[in-house]
């Protein structure tokens, strides 16, 4: 019996790692890698394992890095089931659409840059000299609907006649809706058969909505063996969400390896208690001004957090009741998975809420924004108001528009509650509004949104709390003070400083650790 480590082994993207009992092979996630585009798009094709001899799969959570490749491993020769907890299955009928659909879009702009490129350096061939403006500007036109939609017809007709290259998507907007037909979803604590004497049982792991520690026990010649996969691991103490859980059944106490993401695993979190306090001051001086609040937020679990929060503080009469607009279709829909799902809400949510007949994630102030000319209008509006939208790094959809109207007048404030990757439009904000913050009397630096200049006079703000990952030490603690008893531990999911300190850790209090790289494999 032995477990092969084939994504986030190493690194923190792409989670997938393959049991392979004897009877079944069984795989543990089917996610995609997300980093430099080349670098993806090689790991992203390349599925690694033959998908006929694969015998069911476990997926821990609904986050593309975990779930994104499910429509590749479907698209050809699967013909088992993939098995998750309830709310997982609800919210994958919208992210994995939208992930095709951004598969798609990339798609097709990456042939139109390829094709007009083409068509430049030919026109410059011809002409033996510089193209025009003029020039540059038609051929765009031919290549355009209009300035926002591409004629992929046109586009795709000229890269044959020429002979390019046409890049395809990785999969498209109907693969992904194919590929919703093989999932199942089961309530936390139910043994599911996914192979020959072979079950998984799901432990509430409080990452996201549906997110779960996915528990396999394999009856072999009078024996009994458990691994236990984390997925990844959420905070303890954080609003809506029940905690990952300590307390596990007595008969499945006993694991012979625990597969263990460890994204933090030397790194410690701002305290959750904070959250309200910090949120509440940020609205009110905002309001006082009367500026605007703009969160750019991940769709699924940081914007339900902090309609959560801000519902919480209307209530209490402890901000003014300005209008909050959620601008982001698959928020939208994914609010509603959360409404949909209140089995997985913890006792407070059910206290403050669900126990006076509201609806935690709906109020007389909150409008969920449908349409585009919806948003333009809402971009427009000077009055005081909380604009909660998608990407969560500022670095594509409706966001940048409402960044592009707000971020000059000092009245209004940016507020950050998520990480911002390296060389993302959310970390210069982040970076020079600490820069700012120190001299407020320079001059507001420039920043390029949709190819336009705008300074930065909004002031930044940033709260830490809202991580979704467990610390170092709220990882620890799923080990030490649940009432598990581990044989063995494999570190995954990490950067390698992460992973190694972690273990290290882990190592020193005596539990058997290792930190497999892609590829390794290890028996028990």
């Amino acid at each position: 019996m032995d477990v092969t480590f084939l994504g986030a082994a190493g690194e923190v993207t792409g989670s997938m790692h393959l049991l392979d009992t004897g009877a079944d092979r069984i795989l543990f996630d089917c996610g995609m890698y997300q980093g430099r585009r080349k670098e993806s798009t090689k790991k992203n094709k390349d599925f690694q394992v033959d998908r006929k001899s694969i015998t069911n799969m476990v997926l821990s959570h609904a986050h593309i890095d975990h779930s994104g490749r499910i429509p590749v491993l479907t698209g050809k020769d699967f013909s088992g089931r993939i098995v998750t907890t309830r709310p997982t299955a609800d919210a994958l009928q919208y992210m994995l659409l939208d992930s095709g659909h951004i598969q798609e879009s990339d798609a097709q702009y990456l042939n139109y840059k390829s094709l007009r490129s083409f068509l430049y350096q030919q026109e410059q061939n011809i002409s033996k000299k510089q193209v025009s403006e003029n020039w540059k500007s038609n051929i765009k036109k031919l290549l355009k609907k209009n300035a926002y939609d591409l004629d992929n017809e046109s586009i795709s007709h000229l890269q044959k006649k020429n002979g390019l290259e046409i890049i395809k998507p990785l999969y498209t907007m109907e693969e992904a809706r194919q590929s919703l037909g093989f999932i199942d979803g089961y309530p936390y604590k139910f043994p599911v058969t996914i192979g020959t004497d072979t079950t998984v049982k799901f432990y509430v792991a409080g990452h996201i909505l549906g997110s779960a520690f996915s528990l396999l026990t394999i009856k072999r010649d009078n024996k009994i063996y458990r691994v236990l996969y984390t997925g990844d691991v959420g905070r303890f103490g954080k609003p809506i969400l029940q905690d990952p859980t300590l307390v596990f059944d007595e008969e499945d106490r006993d694991i012979d390896l625990l597969i263990m993401e460890s994204t933090y695993g030397n790194r410690e979190h701002e305290p959750v208690d904070d959250l309200e306090t910090r949120l509440k001051t940020i609205l009110n001086d905002t309001f006082e001004r009367g500026g605007s609040v703009i969160i750019p937020a991940f769709a699924f679990g940081r914007t339900q957090e902090l309609i959560y929060l801000i519902h919480e503080l209307y209530d209490k009469k402890e901000v003014p009741r300005r209008p909050v607009f959620v601008d982001s279709p698959l928020a939208s829909n994914l609010t509603k998975v959360f409404g949909e799902h209140p089995e997985a809400y913890d006792q407070d949510t059910h206290e403050t809420f669900l126990k006076k007949g509201e609806n935690p994630f709906y109020f007389n102030k909150i409008k969920f924004v449908e349409t585009v000319e919806e948003s333009m209008r809402l971009n427009q509006d000077e009055s005081s108001h909380v604009v909660i939208s998608a990407s969560g790094m500022c670095e594509a959809g409706r966001i940048l528009h409402h960044l592009r109207y707000k971020i000059h007048n000092p009245k209004n404030t940016i507020l950050l509650v998520g990480y911002m990757a390296e060389n993302t439009l959310g970390r210069r904000i982040e970076e020079f509004g600490e820069v700012i913050a120190k001299n407020e009397k320079q001059d507001p630096p420039e920043l390029k949104i949709l190819g336009k200049s705008y300074p930065l006079r909004a002031k930044v703000e940033k709260i830490g709390g809202f991580s979704a990952h467990a610390d170092k030490h709220e990882l620890e603690s799923i080990i030490t003070k649940s009432n598990l008893r581990i044989k063995k531990i494999s570190i995954v999911h990490g950067e390698p400083s992460q992973s190694a300190a972690f273990a290290g850790h882990l190592q020193e209090k005596g539990y058997d650790v290792f930190i497999p790289k892609a590829g390794d494999k290890v028996s028990f």
